[in-house]
Formats: structure tokens, sequence, C-alpha cells
């Protein structure tokens, strides 16, 4: 017998401790990559969840969203309460969309929603009862029913599926729409990372929204629609093959139901019609033909008509699939909640990354709104105009402050993980000094000014779970910047006419300034009445003003 016989395990118990690991579980002990890492963000989390879910239904209902979000404290544990005014849930379904992660209806579909992951809310109850070791209590009612469902519901994490407590069926005074309740440990706080924050920048991204919002200190802010018409609904679409990687190929190749390798090609694919789908096939070579059986394709054939796929050049994806906020209602939003001077956007052309279809969205606001400004009045003469005061700074910022930099993504704000973004890094490569702005190296330029960004995709690649940070494709940074660049040259033009308009101002406030000096010297040269060196006066500043309006 050796000295370690008996100290460490065999094989056979180092085999009997393995066992299956739920997807719960797993997320229970790593809860910081459903962004449930520290208490104040998990109230924000929590929140943003809960919106998102209500958003995303009510607008696949057809209902203009009325959404209210409610956070107390009980001295022990933080409430969070979201209430829609949305289609409300199915009783059979309020179990598994609460308490089961991985558990949704858009995982599989190939068009533009706020939820990707059927995760977020059951995340947020799962915290919750880890922390205050509560379930979470909703309240649903479907149109038409005569009452509400009310259930508590936890989650088994060990099978990840739904713990019901209770049930029953209650009166309510909403005739459709849910309200989910969950107690939580958490922080609240103010500032950029706060809830108002939060729904500020859903409300400038969704102005066709009403939020309402009661906080634990009195804070009521409500965010009132200001468009009372609906985006219009993403199209479902099919995979596009520029997208499709070797493995997914072989396991759409296994699973497909078509009977020849022609009509898979033309079914399973988006822009694939019969004459791309043989071009395709006769690029792959030897072994595979048209009627070839996909079930039966093998390995090396998959290969080669994997690599055919990317020689054979097919048109882009489909775009009816994502929905962009639209220049008109992202400048609306902008104007309704950002106080500012000038304003700028621009949606770029739909494009594609690994198949998906994106598109990306900019804005700009910039300037103070206190202080004195200029501006031609309708007769052509320069004034001074009063901005409402701020103590020298505006939502959009100070002068000698970093720019605010707003993120999303499917119109949902992104507040965390700036650093890690794709949007922060394309902003941060843009040569701001090119637009007239002072830009430390490698920093957000100094202005006071607001710069939003927005991604829509069918799948928007997220650098974690958490969905707080975009993955830095080529493909969308490069659209990034190009959007960026636009608003920059727009915002150079502006800044440009400022200064000229600030210039001439200087000047014919010096020249106004000596104009009565003139006149009486003229009136002494020439040997002027009063009346006729005030006549001579006026006609000198008509003249100037005829200079500048030329």
């Amino acid at each position: 017998m050796t000295d370690t016989e008996g100290i460490h395990p065999t094989a056979f118990e180092m085999a009997a401790r393995q066992r299956d690991i739920s997807v719960s579980e797993f997320f229970l002990k790593n809860r910081h990559l459903l962004g449930f890492d520290s208490p104040s963000k998990a109230v924000v989390t929590t929140v943003r969840e809960a919106v998102d879910n209500a958003l995303d239904a009510c607008e696949e209902a057809g209902i203009l969203p009325a959404i209210h979000v409610e956070v107390t404290y009980d001295g022990e544990h933080y409430h969070v309460a979201v209430e829609d005014n949305g289609p409300g849930i199915v009783e059979g379904q309020i179990a598994r969309i609460f308490g089961k992660l991985l558990y949704g209806s858009r995982f599989h579909k190939l068009s533009q929603s706020r939820g990707q992951q059927g995760m977020g809310i059951s995340a947020a109850g799962m915290y919750a009862q880890l922390t205050a070791g509560k379930p979470m209590h909703i309240l649903s009612r479907v149109a038409g029913e005569a009452k509400a469902a009310e259930l508590y519901v936890s989650i088994d994490t060990r099978r990840n599926r739904p713990d019901i407590h209770r049930k029953k069926h209650v009166s309510w005074d909403r005739p459709h729409g849910t309200r989910v309740e969950v107690a939580l440990e958490g922080r609240y706080q103010t500032g950029p990372h706060s809830v108002e924050a939060y729904l500020k920048q859903t409300a400038i991204a969704n102005p066709h929204v009403t939020l309402v919002y009661n906080g634990p200190h009195g804070e009521a802010p409500r965010f009132e629609r200001s468009i009372a018409e609906l985006p219009r609904q993403p199209t479902e679409i099919k995979p596009h093959p520029d997208g499709v990687e070797l493995g997914r190929l072989i396991q759409m190749l296994s699973d497909s139901k078509s009977r020849t390798l022609l009509g898979f090609l033309e079914d399973e694919f988006s822009r694939v019609g019969r004459k791309t789908a043989k071009r395709i096939i006769e690029k792959a070579g030897a072994g595979l033909s048209a009627r070839s059986y996909p079930r039966r394709i093998a390995h090396a054939q998959a290969t080669r008509l994997h690599r055919a796929i990317g020689r054979t050049k097919i048109s882009a994806p489909r775009t009816d699939c994502i929905v962009p906020i639209g220049e008109e209602r992202l400048l609306d939003g902008l104007r309704k909640e950002l106080d500012a001077d000038f304003y700028n956007v621009v949606t770029r052309p739909a494009a594609v990354y690994r198949g998906n279809p994106f598109q990306v969205e900019v804005g700009i606001a910039y300037g103070r709104a206190g202080g004195v400004g200029l501006e031609w009045d309708e007769a052509g003469h320069i004034r001074k105009t009063k901005r409402p005061a701020g103590q020298g700074e505006t939502s959009t910022g100070k002068a000698d402050e970093p720019a605010r930099l707003l993120r999303y993504a499917n119109r949902v704000p992104l507040l965390y993980q700036q650093s890690a973004c794709a949007i922060t890094r394309a902003v941060l490569q843009t040569n701001w000094r090119g637009y007239g702005l002072h830009q430390p190296k490698g920093a957000l330029p100094l202005a006071p000014m607001a710069i939003l960004v927005h991604v829509a995709s069918v799948w928007v690649p997220f650098t974690s779970e958490s969905k707080e940070a975009i993955a830095a494709y080529p493909e969308i940074l490069s659209e990034i910047r190009l959007g960026l660049q636009s608003c920059g040259r727009r915002l150079a033009t502006h800044l440009h006419q400022g200064e000229r308009l600030k210039q001439e101002f200087d000047r014919r406030s010096r020249i106004e300034r000596y104009l009565p000096h003139i006149g009486i010297g003229l009136q002494e040269i020439l040997e002027l009445s009063d009346a006729e060196r005030e006549q001579t006066v006026e006609t000198l500043d008509e003249v100037l003003q005829r200079k500048r309006r030329h």
C-alpha cells in the first residue's frame, strides 16, 4: 500500500460524484452573467426585464403600451412591481414563463424583438427567491375572461421547472394585462444607472409608450407618449445562407423534412430560389445533385456544400424582419426628453453580419439649454435669446465634460458595461476633432452633447446573457462609424454657422456702438439738423442689415 492510498478518491468514487447540472443551477451560482452581480444593479435589471416583456407583448398584440412601474422598500427588501395593459397571459403558460429559464417564444424566431433568450424575467424571480426567499407574485387577465389568474411562483432550480405555491382567480379592475411583483435584496440609486434613467432612455427610443414611475423616495416622473401609433411589426424570416456555419448546416440537413437537396435549399433558407440553389449544387461538385436526399448527405459532402454556399453570390437578406425607430420618431423622442439647440438623426441602410440583418441609427442632441444664445429673427436681424436656466448644464451635459453616450439594442437602453460595447468603440474611434469638437486621445469628445446609437437586429450579438454590451463585429462597427460620421458632418455645419453668427454679431455690435458717434461727426461736418442726423444713422443701420442679408 502506498502513502496516498485511502486519501485520494478512486475512479469509481469520482464517477459516482458526477451528476447533471440544470441551467437554473448553473445561473443560480453565476447570476452575475444575467446582470444580478450587485444589489443596486439587481433593481434596475429586474425593472428592465419586466418592462421589456411588457413592451414586446403589447406591441405584438397591437396595443399602445401604458406601463406602470413601482419600487418600494419595506425596511428589509425592495419590492419591484411592473403592470401593463397588454393582452395578458394564458393561465397555463404563466408558471412556465416566470418559473423556468430558457422558456420563451422568440429564441427560434428570426425577427426583431427585445427578448431573445427566454431567461430575463425568470432570472429576476430566481434572484428574488435567492435573496429574499419569496416567490414571484403574478396577476394576469386575458380579455374576455371574468377574473384574473393570481399565482405565486418560484423556480425549482434543480429541475429547472416552476414551483407553484398558490393559485386562484380574483377580481381585477383591468380588462386585460399583467402585473408582476418581486421582493429582492437591493440598493436604490440615482444617476445614470438608476431606474429613472432607464425609463427616460426607454421613452426616447419608444415615443409611442406611456411610462409612469413611483419610486421609494417619492419620485413620480411620468413619460407621456408623443406618438399614438405603434411601430410596424417585424416579419419572421428564414436563416440566410451567409450566416450558417458548417455544424449548423449539418444539423439542418439532418432535421430537414425536404426530400431533395434542391428543395432543402429553397425551403430552409432566405433568398435562395431555384436558380441560386442549382448554382450552389453545381459548385459543390460530384456526389451531390438536386435529387440528393438531405438526411443522407455525408460530412465531406456537407463540407463541400458549405464551401459552395460561400462561393455563390446570394442576394442580401430581407430587411422587413427588423424595424428601426425611424428618423422622425427618433427625432421626436430626442426633442421630448433632451433639451438642446441642435438635433440630428441618421438611419443607415440595412446591413448583414453572419447572415443576420441589422440596422444602425445614430442621433445627436447638442447645445446648452442655459445662458444666452444668438439667432436670426424674421426680419434678418441678429438677436440674443435667453434659454432656460440650468446652472450651466442640461440633459446634454456641460461643455467641458465628456458627451453622454446613450446605447440601445432593439430599442432597449444598455446602461452597463459601456467600455466593453461595440458602440463605445465606434464612438471612440470617430475623429470628432474633424467636426469641431475637442477630443482627448482615446476618450469621448468634450461637449454639451448626447450621442445616441441604436442597433436593431433579428439577433443582437450581446457579449453575455446579461445583454449589456454588443460584440464588436466588423460589419456592425463599420455601420456605426458611418452613421456617426454623417451626424458629425451636419454638426460641424451647425457649429460653423454658429461661429459665423457669433463673429458677425460681434462685428455688428462694434459698428452699432460707434454709429451714434459717426452721426454726430457727420452732423458737425455737413451741418445737419438733429432730425437729419438721426435719419442718417438709421440709413447706415439699414445698409448694414441689407449687407448681412445679401
